[in-house]
């Protein structure tokens, strides 16, 4: 938590420990992930059983759910969850074994609906838009999801939840007391102006 003084108006910046799952969202990827100790990415029926492998579980993907572009998702279990597409190899901070690390699932679209998202451009964006979902996914697991409050001489002015990243939550918070105080000297001014019109 953090609390500061910005321009005359005191902010308080918290962790939001109720957010919201973002594979609870209008995904367009889908994550199948198998973990003996966590439920993570997308519901599924599948029984890790099923398959011989990673490899046979991409084959799967491929062949039986239609997807046309499918990306590794790795999991890095050391004192809270990361999660991200591609192996988390030189990524690791020192003193950090690589066995805190394997692969956990992936993350896919089928042609049809990223055709949907983004027509004729779907081969182009779709691997940066999973990785993107992969990255609010991660943000969430890592519990770096905030809120601000927002208060002038102890009274509550604003407040939100839910903002994804700590720096981003800051500078939504600092742009709302921005609008305030610009919406004060217009407010301020037209009075001015109103009472200088009276007194002419």
């Amino acid at each position: 938590m953090e609390k500061y003084d910005y321009k005359g108006y005191q902010i308080k910046i918290e962790q939001d420990c109720d957010a919201e799952n973002p594979r609870e969202w209008d995904n367009v990827g889908t994550i199948i992930c198998f973990h003996g100790r966590y439920n993570l990415g997308d519901k599924h029926n599948l029984i890790s059983s099923q398959f011989n492998g990673w490899n046979e579980l991409h084959e799967y993907i491929v062949e039986v759910l239609k997807a046309a572009i499918v990306l590794p998702l790795f999991l890095y279990d050391h004192s809270g969850l990361r999660i991200k597409v591609g192996s988390f190899q030189g990524l690791l901070p020192q003193g950090h074994a690589e066995f805190d690390s394997g692969q956990v699932g992936f993350i896919y679209v089928t042609e049809k609906k990223a055709r949907i998202e983004w027509g004729n451009e779907w081969k182009e964006k779709s691997e940066a838009y999973l990785a993107g979902e992969v990255k609010d996914y991660d943000t969430y697991l890592r519990g770096d999801v905030w809120g601000y409050v927002i208060t002038k001489d102890e009274e509550n002015i604003d407040s939100c939840w839910g903002h994804y990243g700590y720096k981003y939550c800051k500078g939504e918070a600092e742009l709302i007391v921005d609008d305030i105080i610009k919406q004060e000297l217009k407010d301020n001014g037209e009075q001015l102006e109103l009472n200088f019109k009276g007194e002419a």
